[in-house]
């Protein structure tokens, strides 16, 4: 039994080699690829609508509540990052009911990167939103002492973060994988039914969490103004 897809060699030629991390991963986003091209190549702006138009923007809305929520002013803004992080988690997720497949997201390779893109989208969109100099202020507030307290917690918060969804997704793979040498179909079954709704609140939380870090970086504060007394 394989612990994660790493493990699964489909071609190497010396050095250079593919492995079903890899596989998988770009399959993933051939698919998110080919499903917004399709989606989205015949909207309309007009009261006759597809279904898939109508799924669409249920979708996106709701995304963008989500990030408002969160405390992101314009949520718009950030859509396309967290909403790209979403799908591609619960796509990984969805998929594990076709034949052969393991998802990328139970290696941990996959997710330390997607946990280095919200390293790098936070101070990206905190420049944007406060300025290089406003942000880099954020590391020495209250006081300079907190400097090497907040580089710590910058890192620590992303290894956490590719550590939690690689060790939830791996565990519901392997379960499965013990149920299926021990027991009938049937229980894995729903194991796997199970294992889907978990990859979905796995995706949902990575989102939420990237969100609260970037509305954490981008958070500008505004000076308060003194009320004057009039006589």
């Amino acid at each position: 039994m394989r612990l994660t897809p790493d493990e699964l060699i489909l071609w190497h030629d010396g050095f250079f080699k593919v492995n079903g991390t890899m596989a998988f991963t770009w399959g993933i986003m051939f698919l998110l690829v080919l499903g917004s091209f399709l989606l989205t190549r015949k909207l309309s702006i007009g009261p006759d609508r597809s279904r898939w138009q109508n799924l669409l923007e249920i979708a996106v809305t709701g995304l963008e509540e989500q990030i408002g929520e969160v405390g992101l002013d314009e949520p718009r803004k950030y859509l396309g990052f967290l909403g790209t992080l979403f799908l591609f988690v619960a796509t990984a997720s969805l998929c594990t009911v076709l034949p052969g497949y393991e998802p990328p997201t139970g290696s941990l390779s996959t997710t330390a990167a997607l946990a280095f893109c919200v390293f790098v989208a936070v101070p990206v969109f905190g420049i944007q939103e406060q300025g290089l100099g406003g942000y880099l202020r954020t590391y020495v507030k209250p006081t300079v002492i907190m400097l090497p307290f907040n580089i710590i917690s910058e890192l620590s918060r992303t290894l956490a973060l590719a550590i939690r969804l690689f060790g939830n997704m791996m565990s519901g793979a392997m379960i499965i994988a013990i149920l299926l040498t021990i027991t009938p179909f049937v229980f894995p079954i729903v194991m796997t039914v199970l294992g889907l709704l978990t990859g979905m609140v796995q995706a949902y939380i990575f989102a939420i969490l990237a969100a609260v870090y970037i509305a954490a970086a981008t958070r500008v504060r505004k000076p308060k103004v003194a009320l004057g007394v009039k006589t």
